[in-house]
């Protein structure tokens, strides 16, 4: 009696992907990618041979219905992609299919026997375990009818099954969210189906990948962003990849402010994500500044994040606080990074900031601002990129701080605020307050995971040696709805029970 078991699955090496497959692509089976024009078809295809043979060791065969071999290894050279030291190595060839094989065009019936002995001798000449098919839809306009073309299509899977070949097939389909195929039959016959959609949503494209079908193996559900970055090729973000399982440290850091170390009860823990909300010119770049540079201890780095001021601005404002950029980042304890957002996608962004901070391997992490980013994507990819960054951080045991900018002088709750406000460890609040025909800052700390920490909103001011943190606003109600109101003493009759300053060490109390 014959046992069944678990279908294999052969690891793909795309970043991401074999995370949402739960190991990679079925072993030995056919995978059709459906997707409209420049959703990354090809890419993917060609990828999965490349990272077979970068990760794997595993020889793999390239079959062009469309592209002559030489335009796709100039169109890989993007990717940095060698596919000519491959090839001179047995790792990877071509069988060419192209209309314009051997310089002639071919028109007419299609020899689909002749091909698949094509395909077999290539197989067998490098030992390829992968084998990738870009793209059905150009043997499908030589057959007459959608009977004839679902015909050879089993004829084309049976045939790579029986190679004892892991394959994928690029379809092209006429709309994002429309029929799977063109032509309506092909994912019917492909064991496993993934359609790549490239949509454009509020005047910008956004890259999603969905596994619509893979028989008789698990796989994640629903559609996952990713993008297609320069010597990498496709990387998945998966959110369900991300996992509640960082450890919590006890041990606290200081902000860089010693005042508001004390309203904070000691500081920030080690592995916490700090917001920063206030409006335009409140100090967001000076707290900032001063998580980056102020009370560090020797064994700290620190990373920066600027996506609104340019590098010598960042520089000449901290030197006006009495900072030095320059020679922290002389002494290896400083990284500061500038760059408009627009000049990439969210997706790419994320990739990009993981990088840099996996090589400087910082302990804090700033960003400023948050808000800058708001503009580039949908606000979908842009929750997406918070989850996915603050949980990096906070998995690497990193201090994070991120800046965010209300849409109002006096306050209010910005985009930012409302899609991360959930999953910081602590939010801190800067505003305006107008008194007597002038206008004045206040700050104060809105939560704190874990920590007891001052309730008071404060009075702050800024000079060339930075914020310093005053009293509390004693006769003013009102400030953080946006709207402070002067009102008399006598009327505010706070309970004579509690201690205003029991939040606060001993030494510090006011």
């Amino acid at each position: 009696m014959s046992t069944l078991s678990a279908i294999k699955k052969l690891p793909t090496g795309i970043a991401g992907f074999d995370q949402i497959t739960a190991g990679g692509l079925p072993e030995q089976r056919t995978t059709l990618l459906a997707g409209t024009a420049g959703s990354g078809k090809t890419v993917m295809a060609a990828q999965f041979l490349a990272e077979g043979i970068r990760q794997f060791g595993e020889p793999g065969v390239f079959v062009t219905f469309e592209e002559t071999p030489q335009d796709i290894r100039q169109n890989l050279l993007s990717l940095n992609w060698q596919v000519n030291t491959w090839e001179a190595q047995n790792q990877w060839v071509f069988v060419d299919a192209s209309p314009t094989h051997n310089g002639e065009v071919i028109a007419g019936a299609y020899d689909l026997d002749a091909f698949l002995a094509r395909v077999a001798h290539a197989v067998q000449k490098v030992q390829a375990r992968r084998v990738a098919m870009d793209s059905l839809g150009a043997i499908f306009v030589r057959l007459p009818d959608p009977l004839t073309i679902r015909t050879e299509l089993l004829r084309i899977a049976s045939a790579l099954k029986q190679m004892g070949v892991t394959a994928v097939m690029t379809a092209e389909r006429d709309e994002e969210y429309g029929h799977i195929t063109r032509h309506r039959v092909e994912e019917f016959v492909a064991d496993n189906v993934i359609i790549l959609r490239n949509v454009p949503e509020e005047e910008k494209r956004r890259r999603t990948i969905e596994i619509l079908k893979f028989r008789g193996a698990f796989h994640q559900k629903g559609e996952y962003p990713f993008t297609i970055i320069p010597n990498q090729g496709i990387v998945l973000i998966p959110l369900s990849a991300i996992e509640l399982k960082q450890r919590s440290s006890n041990k606290r850091i200081s902000s860089g402010n010693m005042m508001l170390d004390a309203m904070c009860d000691g500081g920030f823990f080690r592995d916490s994500i700090i917001l920063v909300s206030g409006a335009t010119g409140t100090g967001k770049t000076l707290m900032v500044t001063e998580f980056t540079a102020r009370n560090i201890g020797a064994e700290e780095r620190c990373l920066l994040f600027a996506f609104e001021e340019s590098r010598e601005q960042l520089f000449r404002n901290a030197s006006g606080w009495g900072i030095d950029f320059e020679q922290m980042e002389a002494e290896g304890k400083l990284k500061v990074v500038c760059e408009y957002p627009e000049v990439t996608s969210l997706e790419t962004r994320l990739i990009e900031m993981k990088t840099i901070i996996q090589e400087f391997k910082p302990t804090r992490v700033a960003v400023d601002s948050l808000s800058a980013l708001e503009r580039v994507g949908t606000m979908r990819s842009f929750r997406e990129f918070v989850i996915s960054l603050t949980s990096y951080i906070k998995h690497q045991e990193i201090t994070g701080l991120f800046t965010s900018t209300t849409p109002s002088l006096m306050g209010g709750t910005s985009v930012t605020e409302a899609h991360i406000s959930t999953l910081t460890d602590s939010i801190i609040l800067l505003r305006y307050v107008e008194m007597h025909g002038e206008m004045r800052r206040g700050i104060t700390v809105l939560k704190m995971r874990g920590s007891q920490h001052d309730k008071e909103i404060r009075e702050f001011t800024i000079d060339q040696q930075g914020m310093h943190i005053g009293n509390p606003f004693r006769n003013v109600v009102g400030i953080l709805s946006g709207q402070p109101i002067q009102v008399d003493p006598h009327e505010l009759e706070p309970p004579t029970h509690i201690n205003k300053n029991a939040n606060l060490p001993r030494h510090q109390q006011l």
